[in-house]
């Protein structure tokens, strides 16, 4: 029984794994790693400060996936982001990739 647990977590670690790697190379292309970076205030904020400020926010997702979308200003400076060229489906990826980071 324990090591059909270890199959079963080894494998959903390799499918986090292949998501979070996929997420990445979303975000690198629709070229937001032009302006962010993971661990580093670029143009725009640090993904993983983003991700700590919103942690816990239920309402997080929705509200990033929609700036991604149509861009914004102001919460992180007078440097506005632009609106970006991605799908509503892809907004939302990108956003939840981004709320995970630690």
């Amino acid at each position: 029984m324990k090591s059909v647990y270890v199959a079963v977590m080894a494998a959903a670690g390799i499918v986090m794994a292949g998501q979070v790697q996929a997420d990445e190379a979303l975000a690198k292309s629709k070229n937001c790693m032009a302006c962010h970076a993971i661990d580093k205030k670029m143009v725009g904020p640090a993904y993983k400060d983003v991700a700590a400020k919103y942690k816990g926010d239920a309402k997080a997702p929705a509200m990033l996936a929609a700036k991604i979308k149509a861009g914004g200003k102001g919460v992180w400076g007078e440097i506005p982001m632009p609106p970006n060229n991605v799908t509503p489906e892809e907004a939302t990826k990108l956003a939840n990739w981004v709320l995970a980071q630690k």
